[in-house]
């Protein structure tokens, strides 16, 4: 049956079903809107009546979105994540040279990536507003990218994800951090398969770096991934943190700004043979960017000597 217009549908209706699709739960809904259950309820029968077929089906520990729920969730996902977007892209425009520029990173990405582009663009800028919302994985990157919270995340480069360009900006090559009076600390770089017989702080579970290395270690002929660790971190400068007080070692990515022999306490040893951890943008389309945020990007990317542009990126 097709859609009648007999009663309204009103885009609140399609946010709060796509919100139950997504959460699996009225009342969790409900509480996040700030309304009663039984007004979440009657958004989704509104649609059901409108569309003339069931959306939702109970589960023992909530409901599920039937296959014509999914089908009306995809659609309505992507097309208020776009409306929201052109809302926001219409109040820049109300703004004239001002606006709002919108990143998602991880916990330490302003401080090694863009610490002199934000300064740089602020004296270009002056009226264009920063907002960073902080994630802990490029997975979380990619979410807000999707519906439209962001308009940019920094990430680490992983596999194609539906619906996000990822613009390659700067390759990181793997170090190993440990004490300036540990046994390592004289050399000039160890082998992969030398982390074999080291303890080393583990990377976040969930995060690309941490399955990238992994994946690096695990398919070398020259031994087994590292034994298990009993230290884990959250980022990358918790763990240099922690293999600069002896905690154990790090494998990270060289970060920028960072040198092969690091003042202090620390040293670090490059690591032959391991391919580099890409880092750059992720974007839902890079034609469709605002124009402060392609100038933000592009003045992240060329403080970085990196070359990511529209166009250079890998869906």
């Amino acid at each position: 049956m097709g859609w009648r217009y007999r009663v309204p549908v009103t885009l609140d209706d399609l946010r709060a079903f796509v919100a139950v699709c997504e959460a699996g739960n009225l009342s969790a809904v409900a509480r996040d809107l700030g309304c009663t259950q039984s007004a979440v309820s009657q958004r989704v029968k509104r649609l059901e009546r409108e569309a003339g077929i069931g959306l939702l089906e109970r589960r023992p520990r909530g409901v599920a979105p039937t296959q014509a729920g999914r089908i009306l969730h995809r659609a309505a996902a992507d097309g208020i994540a776009g409306l929201d977007l052109a809302l926001r892209r219409l109040a820049d425009l109300r703004a004239g040279d001002g606006g709002t520029v919108r990143v998602t990173t991880g916990a330490t990405t302003v401080r090694h990536f863009m610490a002199d582009a934000v300064v740089a663009f602020r004296a270009r800028h002056p009226h264009v507003n920063l907002e960073f919302q902080t994630e802990s994985s490029s997975r979380r990157c990619f979410e807000a990218v999707a519906d439209g919270s962001s308009e940019l995340a920094w990430i680490t480069i992983g596999p194609p994800v539906r619906g996000i360009e990822q613009h390659p900006v700067i390759r990181l090559p793997w170090v190993l951090a440990v004490r300036a009076d540990d046994p390592l600390a004289g050399r000039e770089r160890i082998e992969p398969g030398e982390l074999s017989g080291i303890r080393h702080i583990r990377l976040p579970e969930n995060s690309t770096s941490r399955m990238r290395l992994d994946g690096h270690l695990g398919q070398r002929d020259t031994g087994p991934v590292p034994p298990p660790s009993t230290t884990s971190v959250a980022d990358w400068d918790t763990a240099l943190l922690l293999a600069e007080l002896g905690v154990g070692h790090a494998v990270v990515p060289q970060l920028p700004g960072l040198q092969t022999a690091a003042p202090g306490a620390l040293r670090l040893i490059p690591i032959a043979g391991l391919p580099p951890l890409a880092t750059g943008w992720a974007v839902r389309r890079w034609a469709a960017l605002s124009p402060a945020a392609v100038a933000f990007a592009e003045t992240v990317t060329a403080g970085l000597g990196g070359a990511a542009a529209a166009g250079e990126g890998v869906c």
